[in-house]
């Protein structure tokens, strides 16, 4: 790691509700959400932004939220990110095939049509040498209307601006899944 990371007691009374909810959902708490708290507004915006983006009534369903997670932490190189969402991706998916077939999902037959055309669109907004091209939103209207496509590129900019923050950082996996970066 390149920050230190302070007890979580020595962080506002604000966040201890964050924190709270992270142990009991993970059963520990999260290294990039003591980093994010050393700044607390910070903090507090991003968790906000990713709870309104990772409910229940979202139009992006839970095991593609899973899909574009794990995607863009493997572009990103964010190790910590691609531990805990290719847990929570194996979790909703019912088995570990697509967090192993992710990084070949071109070749792959586990891939929908719909995951396919989100994929593409993930890498397209993720690799900085493309770019997202008419044709590829098209497809995506075959799922989603516009709000559709403006959360679904919400929910890959937050995944973009979490794996980058983790990755810069250097903040390790915490063992939720036992996968690797891709080339390792």
């Amino acid at each position: 790691m390149r920050i230190n990371i302070n007890s979580y007691v020595s962080y506002p009374w604000y966040l201890k509700p964050f924190f709270w909810k992270q142990y009991r959902t993970y059963g520990q708490l999260l290294t990039p959400a003591l980093a994010w708290a050393r700044v607390p507004k910070l903090f507090a915006a991003v968790a906000v932004l990713y709870g309104v983006l990772d409910r229940r009534r979202s139009p992006i369903t839970p095991v593609l939220r899973s899909l574009i997670t794990v995607r863009v932490s493997q572009v990103n190189w964010c190790r910590f990110c691609v531990d805990i969402n290719a847990s929570v991706l194996a979790r909703r998916a019912g088995s570990m095939d697509k967090v192993e077939a992710l990084e070949g999902w071109r070749e792959s037959e586990l891939f929908s049509e719909q995951e396919r055309a989100v994929l593409d669109y993930v890498e397209a907004m993720t690799c900085s040498d493309r770019q997202v091209t008419d044709e590829q939103v098209e497809k995506l209207r075959h799922w989603f209307d516009d709000d559709g496509i403006v959360e679904l590129t919400g929910l890959i900019a937050f995944q973009n601006l979490s794996s980058k923050f983790n990755s810069a950082l250097d903040l390790p996996a915490q063992g939720f899944c036992k996968v690797s970066l891709p080339g390792d």
